[in-house]
């Protein structure tokens, strides 16, 4: 009755990274490191087809992180100079790259798990690409500008490159492209005004299915106390879901596991798939 994927990451083995950090260290280098990956990749492939799941995702085991996944390949980033900055409106600080000049792709981004993922399952298989609202908050900028207006200018930037690269996964034979948002649940005023229009410019063109996943963050501290701090009912999806109801975007993914989310909430995304 009902297609059965996961929402995007799993679990690192311990041969492969550092465990139970929220940045990990790689435990090997070079070609090595590359083998590892594709080896971590396809050991998750085969444990999602062993499950029952219909749509199988690659498990991001090549990322060291979600967004510095997609940052590594970006030219006018640098990774050497790390400034702490606070991110998700100062939940929790965290060293990030600065954007220090115009953002062009290096080249592909993810091609080695993508193409690894289409030639080892016939079934669905599902991409995850971080959103261009949450990579502004997980970046300090240091080009754009200062303000709304200068995020809203990197927005776009991020969004033109997410395009490429989605585009060039659908050509791989993916057939779900999902754009992560968790900053949708931060900046709710902003995401209805700007962060919905640039998901669909990193959208723009695809005729694969497109989804956003929206959550609360990661299980570190940080968040736990945060959610602490929400009362019985969280209602920050009650603020997007319309303008995402309005949108090009075929799938929401929520979060409501041990969450005090309203289901009825839902209905908001009248005309939507909920996953």
């Amino acid at each position: 009755m009902f297609a059965t994927s996961i929402a995007g990451s799993l679990p690192k083995p311990e041969w492969l990274a550092e465990t139970q950090k929220l940045w990990p260290q790689w435990k090997a280098e070079g070609e090595a490191l590359r083998q590892a990956k594709a080896d971590a990749t396809l050991l998750w492939i085969k444990a999602q087809e062993d499950a029952g799941l219909d749509i199988i995702g690659d498990g991001e085991q090549a990322r060291q992180h979600f967004v510095h996944g997609f940052l590594e390949q970006v030219e006018g980033i640098d990774f050497e100079n790390k400034v702490k900055m606070g991110i998700r409106n100062n939940r929790y600080d965290a060293m990030v790259p600065q954007v220090v000049s115009k953002l062009r792709l290096k080249g592909r981004v993810h091609a080695m798990e993508a193409q690894l993922l289409r030639a080892h399952t016939k079934k669905k298989i599902k991409f995850t690409l971080p959103g261009p609202m949450t990579i502004v908050d997980t970046v300090a900028d240091r080009f754009y500008g200062e303000g709304e207006e200068g995020r809203i200018k990197m927005a776009m930037a991020f969004a033109e490159l997410l395009n490429q690269e989605a585009l060039a996964l659908q050509a791989d034979g993916v057939d779900i492209i999902q754009f992560d948002e968790p900053a949708f649940n931060v900046y709710m005023e902003e995401a209805a005004d700007w962060g919905v229009k640039a998901l669909e410019r990193a959208a723009q063109g695809l005729t694969c299915t497109t989804a956003v996943h929206i959550c609360y963050g990661y299980g570190i501290q940080a968040n736990v106390d945060w959610k602490n701090t929400l009362g019985e009912e969280w209602r920050q999806y009650e603020k997007v879901f319309p303008a995402l109801a309005k949108s090009s975007i075929d799938q929401v993914s929520l979060e409501c596991m041990h969450s005090h989310v309203p289901m009825d909430l839902i209905a908001l995304l009248k005309g939507k798939d909920v996953m």
